[in-house]
């Protein structure tokens, strides 16, 4: 691949620019499926474009782990936490993690977040999506339905299963926006110099620093006293790997399915004909729910390294290579989707890699697409109509994002 195309991958603000960005990556797909970048401002890496090619790489988690390179990074960046931390990364979540280390940290929260478990919050969920629907219909007839609704709703999500109370959703907003935005220049109130990652994550591990020493003491039933109790092998988790565990709850489990949740319903106002297909069978809020995580596709990406050499696609992977595997082009990989560039509420089957595979793949997808259903279930009984209000904005970023802006208007029932 060409020097702009290198540059343009690593540019947070291709994903600012959809139309843009899917062009690129269909090119690549067509002309160069496993391509080696090499971007002036970050370390070099294979470029993985093709579904089959990913699903190839995350069966075999122990030819390609995922310590020590993570996400893209620029070189500033990897400098900068090094030499604060000592290691490739500011926190020890699952994301940092291979083997039987994965697994038993996975093991602490999985069955927390299996469907039997969950079914215990589908009133609670369904309140929630009503409240939410009244933020809108005491807003009139029109909102700006990313920072009215897209942000909030999830995050009260994770704060009620964290056992966080509902007037800290600002602090805890600014928090993970300290993580999610700090690569688009135009969000206000985060850091966006090249150490603003690491600052964020300080933040964050203070304010659940107290958090985990209050509910290893006294222990609810919520999700943080599940973490803040967990033993590992008889011993109880390190420090820094319980307040890594929170920051990946509370970034990842609320930032990926509110650009789900905006990035969907701009995707049925722009396809009428699906939202009338809602309307008429809701049943397929179910399908429904994998088809926006395809079509947004929240997390962008996740990298690999080989540890040893390794053939794909006809390419000779050398170990210690990283591996960016682009989720974000591979949902739309025309050998996989039919019609991939089509926004579908019954597309099915749907193999997308919104939620990632394999054994790292996303342990909340079940509360993620049970959020999802239980918001648009709200918004098809309380809405008759609903339409853009004015252009919508997508935050530049690399590794997650979605929407930044999508005003809209409506009439209540």
């Amino acid at each position: 691949m060409s020097d702009a195309i290198s540059e343009a991958i690593a540019d947070p603000n291709t994903l600012a620019d959809p139309p843009y960005a899917e062009e690129l990556f269909a090119r690549i797909r067509r002309e160069s499926p496993l391509s080696w970048m090499t971007p002036q401002r970050t370390r070099p890496f294979w470029f993985l474009s093709k579904h089959a090619d990913i699903i190839e790489v995350e069966r075999q988690p122990q030819l390609f782990i995922n310590a020590p390179r993570t996400e893209l990074l620029t070189i500033a960046e990897e400098e900068q936490t090094r030499a604060a931390t000592g290691g490739s990364h500011h926190s020890r979540t699952l994301l940092h993690m291979d083997g039987a280390e994965h697994r038993a940290y996975r093991a602490i929260t999985q069955g927390w977040f299996l469907p039997a478990n969950l079914r215990k919050l589908e009133d609670s969920m369904a309140t929630l999506a009503k409240e939410y629907g009244d933020r809108m219909v005491a807003k009139g007839k029109r909102c700006e339905f990313v920072n009215d609704v897209a942000v909030w709703y999830p995050l009260r999500v994770i704060m009620t299963i964290m056992g966080i109370p509902p007037q800290e959703e600002p602090e805890i907003l600014r928090l993970t926006q300290g993580l999610v935005a700090r690569k688009d220049s135009s969000v206000e109130g985060v850091s966006h110099a090249e150490d603003g990652s690491l600052n964020a994550a300080r933040e964050i591990f203070a304010y659940f620093s107290a958090i985990h020493d209050d509910r290893k003491r006294q222990p609810r039933d919520e999700l943080a006293s599940v973490i803040a109790q967990a033993t590992i092998d008889g011993k109880p988790i390190g420090h820094v790997e319980a307040l890594s565990y929170y920051l990946l709850i509370a970034t990842a489990g609320h930032d990926t399915t509110s650009a789900t949740i905006a990035g969907g319903l701009l995707a049925l106002m722009q396809n009428p004909d699906e939202l009338a297909k809602l309307r008429r069978d809701p049943a397929l809020l179910v399908p429904m729910a994998d088809e926006m995580v395809r079509w947004v596709t929240p997390v962008k990406h996740f990298f690999r390294t080989a540890t040893q050499d390794y053939v794909l696609r006809g390419q000779q992977i050398k170990q210690g290579d990283g591996l960016m595997l682009s989720f974000v082009a591979a949902n739309r990989d025309e050998e996989v989707f039919d019609a991939p560039f089509s926004f579908k509420v019954d597309r099915t089957p749907n193999p997308h890699l919104g939620f990632g595979h394999g054994a790292h793949s996303c342990v909340g997808l079940h509360l993620a697409k049970m959020e999802i259903r239980a918001l648009f279930r709200e918004i098809l009984q309380r809405f008759e109509h609903i339409e853009l209000d004015g252009e919508p904005s997508w935050l530049a970023a690399t590794l997650s994002g979605g929407l930044k802006q999508l005003p809209i208007r409506y009439t209540v029932r």
